[in-house]
Parts: structure tokens; C-alpha cells; sequence
């Protein structure tokens, strides 16, 4: 009793002078409210609304009825289509996500070495497929399944194949078009977080990285780069990871919706499927929930992984 008597002592003074540092800081924290405001309304009202629903059965026409853990039941055991976009979304954020990182950050790195205007010119180049919203639908003419599509033209042109080849419909061929555009595509906001904090370091790192023994770029890469952009390193994994799991417009445009025997299928196009085609909105809730919570670890799991770098 005396031991939480104690704790509970230390816990009102520690509150205490944190209200009081509150207090002290209330105009920076009058500044921070619009935002907190917008984040608590966009953000975290619609997940807490979304984990409500996921155990409800809601059609948006009646209210909804709760009904347990149901949805999630008929998820994982009964809805083969969600399995084949598990699988497809895993494959996707397997490839896609470590290669889009590791490219994202070695553009950066090779860029980060051209005169400032060449720079510049470099990252609006790399960066525009992300920011032009329907650029992936290039793909569809260079895929195209007839013989005036350019990929088909190319290699019937030379003999390599006899007819043409349906890309994006044939089941042999579809993920493997869309890893490549996905690819082309991952180049994104943390890409720019990537330059921005190549660009951050203090050159005065490296002159005495070399005095201290540092021979080559691949060890000064390893010992001062890295270790100076954890946060851009971390803040470009989420978005890499955000990108690989969140893959659906792709998949329809090029695709279609649905695709042939589901074979592109993933996570995000069923979640649209159940949640704006079907409007069974608690079953649209309990995918996006899931997919949250898969998110959330893998996250944990990749800054875990780069507390490590440089130590």
C-alpha cells in the first residue's frame, strides 16, 4: 500500500508539471489545434467508425446490427476471392515494396551527385509518373492484347512470338504487367524525402568520416549516410509499404474490374467491391480492419529493422 501510495504521489506530480508546462505553451498548441482538428476528424474518427462497423451488419439503407465477429468469420474462412487478394497483395508488397524502396533511395543517392539544375530536372522527371494520376494507362496501349498494342508489335515484328499475347487477360501474364508498372510508379513522396535528406547532410560529416578511416562510398554510405536519414528512412518504408498494400486503381484500369478469374485481384479492389459495388458496408469495414492492423506490423516490423542501420 505505502509502494502505490508513493506511485500514485510520483504520477500527480509528474501531471502536474506537465499541465503546468501545458499551460506555459498553450499559444503552440492554439497553432497545432486546426491540424489536430482535421487529423482527429479524417483520420481517427473513420478508423474508429471502420473497426465499429467491421463487427455490424450494415448496408447503408438500414441501420446497423451488430453481429459480432461474423464478418470476419466469413473473411477468413469462408470468402475464397479475399484469399487469392491476400495472396496477390502479399506478392505485390513483397516485390514491390523492398524493390520501390531500395530504387527510390538509390535514385536519390545517384542524383544527389548532378549539378543542382541537372538535380532538379532529374527529380521532376522521376518523380512526374507518381503526381500525373492516370499515367499508368500508357501501360495499356504498350500492353495492349492485339497486334498493334507495342510490346506485341516489337516482338512479333522479330519473330519472338506467333500471335499476339493477351497481357491483360491472360492469368500467365497479369501480375507480372502490373509489378512492372507498380514499379514504375513507386517513386514517390519518399523519393522527395530521400533527396531532401541526402541534401541535409552536413558535409563536414564525411571530411571527418575519411580522417576517422572511412575508405570508400560504400562505407560512408553505411556509417554517416544512413545513420543521418533514419526519419526520411522510416517516413519513405511507410510509404513504401503504404504504396505495395494500397495497390487497386492499377489493377483495375489495366485489368479490369473484376479481373480474369480474380488473378489480379487484391486487398483494396475488394474492399472497393464490397464497400461501393455491393454497399455491404460492414463487410467492406472488416477487410479495411484487417488491412490496417497488417499494415501497423508491418510498419513496427520495418523500423524495427532500421533502428539497426548504422549501429
Amino acid at each position: 500500500m505505502k509502494f502505490l501510495g508513493k506511485y500514485m504521489q510520483i504520477k500527480k506530480r509528474d501531471i502536474g508539471i506537465a499541465w503546468k508546462k501545458a499551460k506555459m505553451s498553450k499559444t503552440c498548441y492554439l497553432f497545432l489545434l486546426p491540424y489536430f482538428i482535421l487529423f482527429v476528424t479524417f483520420y481517427v474518427l473513420p478508423v474508429c467508425m471502420s473497426v465499429f462497423y467491421s463487427f455490424t451488419y450494415y448496408n447503408v439503407l438500414e441501420p446497423a446490427k451488430f453481429i459480432g465477429v461474423e464478418n470476419y468469420i466469413d473473411l477468413l474462412l469462408n470468402d475464397d476471392v479475399f484469399l487469392i487478394a491476400v495472396k496477390n497483395t502479399f506478392l505485390l508488397a513483397a516485390i514491390t515494396g523492398p524493390l520501390g524502396y531500395i530504387m527510390a533511395f538509390l535514385f536519390a543517392w545517384f542524383i544527389n551527385e548532378l549539378p543542382r539544375f541537372v538535380r532538379a530536372f532529374a527529380v521532376m522527371v522521376f518523380y512526374a509518373p507518381t503526381i500525373s494520376g492516370q499515367a499508368y494507362l500508357i501501360w495499356s496501349i504498350l500492353f495492349s492484347g492485339d497486334a498493334y498494342g507495342y510490346v506485341n508489335g516489337f516482338l512479333l515484328k522479330f519473330g519472338i512470338i506467333n500471335e499476339p499475347v493477351l497481357w491483360l487477360t491472360d492469368t500467365k501474364y497479369m501480375m507480372n504487367v502490373i509489378i512492372i508498372v507498380v514499379l514504375w510508379m513507386s517513386l514517390g513522396t519518399g523519393f522527395l524525402s530521400f533527396v531532401a535528406g541526402l541534401q541535409g547532410i552536413d558535409a563536414s560529416q564525411f571530411e571527418a568520416g575519411y580522417v576517422d578511416g572511412v575508405k570508400n562510398r560504400w562505407q560512408e554510405l553505411w556509417y554517416i549516410t544512413l545513420p543521418n536519414m533514419k526519419p526520411m528512412l522510416l517516413f519513405g518504408a511507410v510509404m513504401a509499404i503504404t504504396q505495395s498494400f494500397g495497390v487497386a486503381d492499377v489493377t483495375m484500369a489495366l485489368c479490369g474490374y473484376p479481373s480474369t478469374d480474380y488473378a489480379a485481384r487484391t486487398v483494396v479492389t475488394h474492399l472497393v467491391d464490397y464497400g461501393t459495388t455491393r454497399f455491404e458496408m460492414g463487410y467492406a469495414s472488416a477487410i479495411a480492419t484487417v488491412l490496417f492492423v497488417v499494415m501497423i506490423l508491418c510498419n513496427k516490423a520495418i523500423q524495427a529493422l532500421l533502428n539497426k542501420v548504422g549501429t
